[in-house]
């Protein structure tokens, strides 16, 4: 079955006044459906259209060469967007609790802490990408890590996913937040201002979504 786009669980106007209506019209029916119609076209008639887009750009080495490049760039749009629209919420903002709270606090010293090298990430990103807060599932644990399991701050270029791994998009982890810093997700509200976008993120962030998928990772 083709890819298809995912419904928003708010209305357009539930993020304002962080994030406006149009901008998240715009964003959601016009670039992410984009993602979506050229991802469908490179991979219509293959395996890979049955499978789903995070196995997809997970596995993004089993895919033949002359297709990489575009399930690299609509998968990842695809992806990264699926994954954005679910850590947005009208009623969010605060800190995080719970294990959550307590493994960004072990990891990094503190949320104020914590909250300072991700923006950092999302305001040296050059160019378009994204931040992310990722859980590294690799050998190696840092204090106050999760059954053997660490966070860490990273940013990818364009629309890499860090489940696309280190060789792929320069790290990897399973993502618990991400912010998407392209002109496209903020302009119409902030124009050239990433910074003042970055400030109002933290007004809309679901910290009960990421908690569970904390949870679902870490179990």
């Amino acid at each position: 079955m083709p890819f298809t786009l995912p419904k928003l669980p708010y209305d357009y106007n539930a993020l304002e006044p962080h994030i406006d209506a149009r901008t998240m019209e715009i964003h959601h029916t016009k670039h992410h459906q984009a993602y979506i119609d050229k991802l469908n076209a490179a991979v219509a008639g293959t395996e890979f259209e049955k499978i789903n887009i995070e196995e997809l750009i997970a596995n993004i080495a089993k895919v033949p060469k002359e297709k990489q490049g575009a399930v690299r760039n609509h998968g990842g749009g695809h992806s990264n967007h699926s994954f954005f629209w679910t850590i947005l919420s009208g009623k969010g903002g605060g800190e995080p609790e719970n294990d959550l709270g307590t493994a960004i606090t072990s990891t990094f010293g503190s949320f104020t802490k914590f909250k300072e090298e991700f923006t950092n990430a999302a305001m040296n990103r050059f160019g378009s990408g994204w931040a992310w807060l990722v859980v590294d599932n690799g050998p190696h644990s840092a204090p106050g890590a999760s059954r053997g399991r660490t966070l860490k701050v990273v940013s990818t270029a364009n629309q890499d996913s860090p489940l696309m791994g280190k060789e792929i998009a320069g790290c990897s982890g399973t993502p618990l937040l991400g912010l998407d810093v392209w002109e496209h997700a903020y302009y119409l509200k902030y124009q050239n201002k990433r910074p003042d976008y970055i400030a109002a993120f933290w007004q809309i962030v679901n910290w009960g979504e990421m908690a569970h998928k904390y949870e679902k990772v870490s179990s």
